[in-house]
């Protein structure tokens, strides 16, 4: 399947309809000059006009006494646009799935069964998790009847199509694949501080496309120190799932798979293998909703669950200045202290938890979450303000008294990963499309490394199970989510970003990519092994 991909990558850019770049005759971006713009799916049906649907309410999923929960994946209908029904992969058949909630020091235990006809992968992002229990793009559940010989065949014709001409002669190891007959358990022993975590599919080859059908949820992670504080809880915290999609002429979900059953063939068609963007913006699987708010302090948890829009957010009153930020926590937990922004950032797979005053506005106003991202889809969400004056209580000066900051001191080794189109047409780390056998790294468990991220586009970069903060950005530091804990981070094209990153608590075979998921599902893959 990788190799495969290969092939299908070195069609695609040689031919020219992935980049268009003329000048870049061997298939390096040279300078952001170059740097390709994303082309969006068009919708082929009738779309909702902004702010006529009702934000829906996620289920809310919590383990029981011996901390087990059970979820099923599986295809169904949803009603994501008015009047029409829509085919989704869905856990529990649900877009998104159901929302988990944890609690630190209280182990989960997650049955997945998958009652789909493709194998999946479910992966705890920003999880602290075993090595056994990660969700990688190699532990696949495989549903009832499945030939795994499929698995091997894709992978033999890509090693077939291998040859020195590709610039990538050298030996790669045989596939480790690990296969579950139609159902697994996960363990994650909840050794986190609060967050908002989210799970989604990782498959090998084709995470993009079964993510944009469906497969993804949130999942939200409780503590004595969240709960100590005076924050916004019940119906003034909102959970936002922000997703971009397309749709067909009958509802249904475009993607521009290279195979739609998602079996033999991965890939995208090549204007599209930059990665995949919709006309439509998705909140908790509803198009461009509203809802209602009083007039008081609201926690917002944002994620960016796009398989590839970078997103910029600003809250905008029918009149009068947009209305501040408060930015609390980051990808895996709360801030040292509250930071007050008017805009803030959100690469795909990032996480932001935010608190928003309203209680100064009129009773009857309309507030809008708008994105000016370069890339359009500028209205996200409405806010429609109603009710008596909740007056806000002062806001906590400090979120977490026993913030860890990581110091230059702590760092034992320092490691680049360079995230690059190649001169062979490939999405790949250290000019390296993935090896599923293979380890770039070997950082000590318990350690602290300073890795060091560079790219030609535009790279959000997760790493499994290392949490980091940032410690260098060559577009500035003024993020505020840059002071604290992460799991993703964007690389801007042609920058340069360095963090700190801690390996704790378990050993093993893990991995760092890019999580625009078309450019993951093309080879933006490595593994690294915690010693």
């Amino acid at each position: 399947m990788i190799c495969d991909r290969r092939t299908i990558l070195r069609a695609g850019l040689l031919g020219g309809g992935i980049l268009g770049l003329s000048a870049c005759d061997s298939g390096l971006l040279r300078s952001p000059a170059q740097v390709p713009q994303l082309v969006p799916l068009r919708s082929r049906c009738p779309i909702p006009a902004p702010y006529t649907v009702d934000l829906p309410a996620v289920p809310v999923l919590r383990p029981d006494g011996r901390g087990r929960l059970t979820m099923t994946q599986r295809a169904a209908s949803a009603e994501i646009l008015p009047g029409m029904s829509t085919e989704i992969l869905g856990y529990d058949g649900l877009f998104p799935g159901p929302t988990i909630e944890a609690r630190q020091g209280s182990p989960v235990h997650l049955t997945i069964r998958n009652e789909l006809e493709v194998p999946t992968s479910t992966h705890l992002h920003g999880g602290i998790q075993p090595p056994d229990s990660d969700g990688g793009p190699l532990d696949l559940i495989i549903p009832r009847g499945f030939d795994p010989a499929v698995l091997d065949e894709a992978m033999a014709a890509g090693h077939a199509a291998m040859d020195p001409g590709n610039g990538h002669s050298h030996a790669h190891h045989a596939v480790p694949w690990t296969l579950h007959d139609r159902a697994r358990t996960y363990h994650y022993p909840m050794v986190q501080e609060s967050a908002l975590l989210w799970y989604h599919d990782h498959r090998m080859d084709f995470t993009g496309p079964q993510v944009w059908r469906g497969l993804a949820g949130m999942f939200l992670v409780r503590d004595e120190t969240e709960d100590g504080l005076e924050l916004p809880r019940d119906d003034r915290e909102l959970l936002l799932c922000l997703s971009d999609r397309a749709f067909d002429e009958d509802g249904q979900l475009l993607y521009p798979a290279r195979d739609p059953e998602l079996l033999r063939t991965p890939g995208v068609e090549d204007p599209f293998m930059n990665g995949v963007t919709g006309d439509v913006m998705l909140v908790n699987g509803a198009p461009t909703p509203r809802t209602t708010v009083t007039r008081g302090r609201h926690r917002l948890r944002l994620l960016n669950a796009c398989n590839a829009r970078q997103l910029r957010l600003r809250l905008r009153p029918e009149s009068g200045p947009d209305l501040p930020f408060h930015v609390i926590g980051s990808d895996v937990g709360l801030l040292p202290a509250p930071v007050e922004v008017e805009a803030v950032d959100l690469a795909p797979a990032e996480r932001l938890d935010l608190l928003v005053d309203f209680s100064s506005l009129p009773d009857g106003a309309r507030v809008e979450l708008r994105n000016d991202g370069a890339d359009g889809l500028d209205r996200v969400l409405a806010f429609d303000v109603a009710g008596r004056v909740e007056e806000p209580g002062p806001l906590p000066t400090v979120l977490r008294e026993d913030f860890e900051t990581l110091t230059a001191a702590e760092v034992v080794a320092e490691r680049t990963f360079d995230f690059r189109l190649s001169g062979n047409h490939l999405w790949t780390i250290n000019g390296e499309p993935y090896d599923p056998g293979g380890s770039l790294a070997d950082p000590k468990l318990g350690t602290v490394e300073k890795w060091t991220f560079t790219s030609d586009f535009d790279h959000p970069v997760h790493v499994h199970l290392g949490h980091f903060q940032v410690a260098f950005d060559r577009n500035g530091d003024t993020d505020p989510r840059k002071r604290g804990w992460k799991d993703t981070v964007r690389v801007t094209p042609y920058g340069v970003v360095d963090v700190l990153v801690k390996f704790t608590h378990f050993r093993g075979l893990y991995m760092l990519h890019c999580h625009n998921l078309e450019h993951e599902d093309m080879a933006m893959m490595a593994n690294f092994s915690v010693v």
